[in-house]
């Protein structure tokens, strides 16, 4: 497993990569010391999992991860010494938030939740050759209580809420425990589209689509008026595939 350590205080730097010495199957491929750094050697290296410092000279560890494209995402630990960014980093699907100083039984328990996550996700992948899902199959969605048997066609969005994902469809919005890159991986491509880092839409539900701010698209979904945000590059994605 290929990681990068991101963090401006060299001394952090270090001593992160030693106690990580503790894991062998963790391979530290780089370090950067701010934003900028990190950006081009996650994109040369194509990392597995980010250790992430919050607060660097220039831009912070939540501008790194919006400015990658959402295909090059890691995994991302946050290590920080301000816990008042917590619930923020879930936000960005964080595997686990530890506060500096790092000790050796805290970094554990973060790096064993990396391992299960992979785990996960290999099983995945091996069940597999798992059926690409479209518009006409149906799924079964429970969400305490609750449960519902419902074609995908009547989907609308699929919104990352950290570990979980909103489906929105009719009047409901249940979550359901996955990722949303795990999501996209089912869905078929022809019906659903990866619009940004937050958003899987589907196309048979767009409204209007508007130009939008540096090169992006906003698209107003069918019924409910949802306003979804098409970043930069899944523009030019989506002009592509629906273009003639």
């Amino acid at each position: 497993m290929k990681a990068l350590i991101i963090d401006d205080e060299r001394l952090a730097r270090n001593e992160l990569r030693r106690l990580l010495e503790n894991f062998p199957k963790i391979e530290i491929v780089g370090e950067a010391a701010n934003a900028d750094e990190a950006k081009r050697l996650v994109e040369d290296l194509r990392p597995d999992l980010l250790f992430l410092d919050i607060q660097m000279p220039g831009k912070n560890g939540f501008e790194l991860l919006e400015s990658l494209e959402d295909d090059t995402i890691p995994e991302v630990i946050f290590t920080t010494a301000y816990d008042e960014y917590a619930l923020k980093a879930f936000e960005y699907n964080a595997l686990d938030y530890i506060l500096k100083p790092i000790d050796l039984p805290r970094l554990s328990e973060a790096v064993h939740r990396v391992f299960e996550e992979f785990d996960r996700k290999h099983e995945g992948d091996s069940v597999s050759e798992r059926k690409i899902l479209g518009e006409n199959d149906q799924v079964f969605i429970k969400d305490g209580e609750k449960c519902w048997f419902v074609k995908l066609g009547k989907v609308r969005l699929f919104e990352s809420m950290g570990n979980y994902v909103r489906l929105h469809f009719d009047d409901q919005k249940p979550l359901v425990l996955k990722s949303l890159n795990a999501l996209e991986e089912r869905l078929d491509p022809v019906c659903f589209f990866r619009a940004n880092r937050k958003h899987i839409i589907n196309l048979h539900w767009i409204d209007k689509i508007e130009p939008w701010f540096s090169g992006g698209l906003l698209v107003t979904l069918r019924g409910s008026g949802e306003k979804i945000e098409i970043s930069r590059r899944q523009a030019i994605r989506f002009k592509d595939m629906l273009s003639l």
